[in-house]
């Protein structure tokens, strides 16, 4: 462990960045006052032998050579001369893939960075085009908290981005401890290392940890671990490939185990398909020393699984259920075409800054008939007319899942003859056809609700 300590320390010194202070370090071997300190994981659970280091690296860099994806920003952080805008390539990239879809991101990464090409462009932009265009890629609140730190970059440190990982997390608001890692590695060539959700199944896979992976003190292992396996030489590189290995082969379910290029350091994969391994104990047998990283007794390995044992995470938490009553006001345009009222949500929260139908949260068990009431009551405090409860229409129910609400909008019309106008001191508010709502700022699910 102490080689795993040294070339974890070493790595970040020669980055530039100051070494693990002891108070961080102390954190895993924390007991309280008078109890035994917790036993420190065994060897089988590390990266300690600095030869073995050595070929992961190159077989790994190797393989990314040859295999890796041709993706936009990648192409961006290997030809731009300027550091700061191939800075911001790599940042907008990673901020629109945090629990999106590579596929996914594709399209709006190439529409952002054509709209907003520098830190400039975006920090001139206005909240109401950001959200326009990250309408329906999900987690509103990345795009403003990147506009907002690609103006304190402009306003407060004169349009230059941090160096290195350590000032990245510091200096900007929205940037976490993977995001600055990977800016700073890709875009600077730093070696620090990075754990997201992909390495995380790689290294679990490859060192048999069990532990709960979403723990905070098994995250600190896999950051030593990431941090001492990082290439000294193109950390950029060797991070992506990591991310890379376990987005395309090293998957969640039915991994490509005879398509890995570090097939031979895994010790999930051959516990599978030697099981123990004479003469060295195999890493179910350290837990009987209160190993940190073993699987619990209690779930122990599970031989029809095989490497799908690894990583383990403690049991999901169920999305909150919410109702919401939506009422979808129409009118006739000037044109002849009907016309939807919207309005804004708060500029914090769910959705936040977005446009949707006018909606109400509901209790749960509320029948109709009071469902119309409260809803009635709700329009005509907005519009100050005499709206009937009779006059509402109920058209149906919208789910959308969010990543911890599962939401049912129930969907009520009423036409108008006339023109509402909202006091913009509840919310502001305006018309628009079925086009100009598409090319607002609104959420998926009221696309789904008109």
């Amino acid at each position: 462990m102490s080689q795993l300590r040294a070339a974890a320390a070493g790595g970040l010194r020669r980055s530039g960045r100051r070494p693990v202070p002891p108070a961080r370090q102390s954190r895993k071997g924390a007991s309280p006052r008078g109890a035994p300190a917790p036993a420190p994981p065994p060897a089988q659970h590390l990266f300690a032998d600095p030869v073995e280091i050595e070929a992961l690296r190159g077989s790994l860099l190797a393989w990314y050579d040859k295999c890796k994806r041709d993706l936009p920003w990648r192409t961006l952080a290997a030809t731009e001369p300027d550091a700061d805008r191939r800075a911001y390539a790599v940042w907008v990239s990673e901020i629109m893939l945090q629990q999106t879809q590579v596929a996914t991101v594709i399209d709006y990464y190439n529409r952002w960075m054509q709209k907003w090409p520098t830190l400039q462009a975006l920090a001139q932009a206005s909240l109401e085009e950001v959200n326009e265009l990250w309408t329906g890629l999900g987690y509103y609140s990345r795009g403003k908290r990147l506009q907002e730190a690609a103006r304190k970059v402009m306003s407060d440190l004169a349009g230059r981005m941090p160096r290195t990982a350590e000032d990245l997390q510091k200096l900007l608001p929205g940037v976490g401890r993977y995001t600055a890692g990977a800016i700073a590695s890709i875009s600077y060539g730093q070696a620090t290392g990075v754990v997201d959700g992909n390495v995380i199944r790689v290294l679990c896979r490859l060192r048999c940890i069990g532990a709960d992976s979403s723990s905070p003190a098994v995250i600190d292992w896999l950051w030593d671990m990431a941090n001492a396996l990082v290439d000294r030489s193109r950390p950029g590189d060797f991070n992506q490939a990591m991310m890379e290995l376990g987005a395309t082969v090293c998957v969640p379910k039915a991994p490509l185990c005879g398509e890995c290029p570090v097939k031979q350091h895994c010790r999930a994969r051959r516990r599978q398909l030697f099981g123990k391994p004479a003469p060295v104990p195999d890493v179910e047998d350290c837990g009987a020393g209160g190993c940190p990283l073993c699987p619990p007794a209690t779930d122990p390995w599970d031989s029809s699984l095989g490497v799908t044992n690894f990583p383990r995470k403690a049991a999901k938490k169920q999305p909150r259920v919410a109702r919401t009553a939506t009422c979808v006001l129409e009118r006739r345009g000037c044109h002849g075409g009907p016309e939807y009222l919207i309005v804004q949500r708060p500029s914090s929260g769910l959705l936040a800054g977005l446009w949707e139908f006018p909606s109400l949260p509901l209790a749960q068990g509320l029948q109709e008939e009071k469902q119309r009431e409260v809803l009635a009551d709700h329009l005509r405090a907005w519009t100050g007319w005499p709206v009937a409860a009779g006059g509402l229409r109920l058209i149906g129910e919208v789910v959308h899942i969010f990543s911890h609400i599962h939401q049912t909008y129930v969907i009520y019309s009423l036409p108008l003859d006339g023109d509402v106008t909202l006091d913009p001191a509840l919310s502001p508010s305006r018309w628009v056809t079925e086009q100009e709502f598409h090319a607002s700022a609104v959420s998926t699910a009221m696309k789904k609700v008109l």
